[in-house]
């Protein structure tokens, strides 16, 4: 694939992942929310965000919610908007503000370390101004899909480094290792064409993400040398799915280091289906079980 095939189909298909049809399998963001998008000026660079609000009511109005920080799935396509239905539920409910980065897109020149960037770039933004934002600075929680959730993954790491408190980590279907190891998991020869990823996409994914001469390990969460004193996981893994040892190996990493994990998985289920709510049933009671997670999490 040439970077303009490239670039022309990201176009194609965010353009079909943001329509008014798209919902129809994306699912509808709940009516209480407000969504908007807000640009975040960086040092180096400009991003978008998609922020998500109560609407109306008391937590409408107050100016310490707890802040969720999404960052969506699909690597080298992909855009916030898939993910309005979940995220809009969690801002209404818990309720909180959740601010999912729009965050760069690999191609030839963009390599993963891009989007690690600018996952943990825009935390620390939304942090160090959180009377702007409208947040508490002490409630703070990660939630990635996909390679979304590789980097939530690292900036979690690097949020203990930092000495940044987190109160929750939630990691659905993540991607969490890009060394040549990834292919040699059980899950990616027994569903290398599943559905919703296969092996030519995980490779083409892979060539993108750490070119040659790059070293994976620090791109490679389940690699890590100290997984120790992170904030507690809810690692979700739908079964049909070329990553989910990826989850469950990172799962048995984190309770070893002990840190606290929660594997929870979903027969039948398939990757990226947490942003297909109007095609598999199993997205709502995951998004149920997010909700509970991120209840204690932000009560605790």
């Amino acid at each position: 694939m040439t970077t303009q095939e490239l670039i022309t189909l990201r176009e194609a298909a965010n353009r079909q992942r943001s329509s008014r049809l798209a919902r129809v399998i994306t699912g509808f963001p709940d009516r209480r929310a407000t969504i908007q998008w807000r640009k975040v000026a960086l040092p180096d660079r400009e991003l978008q965000v998609r922020i998500y609000r109560p609407a109306s009511g008391p937590d409408g109005a107050r100016t310490d919610l707890p802040l969720v920080l999404h960052v969506h799935g699909g690597g080298f396509v992909g855009t916030a908007v898939q993910s309005d239905w979940v995220n809009s539920h969690l801002a209404v409910q818990l309720p909180a503000t959740v601010v999912s980065v729009e965050h760069r897109l690999l191609d030839p020149q963009t390599p993963l370390s891009a989007l690690v960037d600018d996952g943990w770039d825009v935390l620390q933004h939304v942090v160090r101004h959180a009377a702007r934002w409208g947040i508490n600075p002490e409630q703070i929680a990660l939630f990635g899909e996909s390679t979304g959730g590789m980097v939530a993954a690292l900036a979690a790491i690097r949020a203990r480094d930092a000495g940044l408190p987190l109160r929750a980590q939630v990691l659905v279907n993540p991607a969490v290792d890009l060394t040549e190891a990834m292919f040699d998991h059980t899950s990616f020869t027994r569903h290398a064409n599943s559905p919703t990823l296969t092996m030519t996409q995980m490779r083409l994914l892979h060539r993108f993400a750490v070119p040659p001469g790059t070293d994976p390990r620090p791109l490679s969460p389940l690699h890590a040398d100290d997984l120790s004193g992170l904030a507690p996981a809810l690692v979700v893994v739908p079964t049909i799915d070329p990553v989910a040892d990826h989850g469950r190996s990172y799962t048995e990493r984190l309770r070893t280091a002990g840190t606290f994990a929660r594997l929870a998985e979903y027969p039948g289920a398939t990757h990226a289906f947490l942003s297909m709510p109007g095609l598999v049933p199993h997205a709502k009671a995951a998004r149920a079980e997010i909700l509970q997670f991120l209840r204690r999490a932000f009560s605790g």
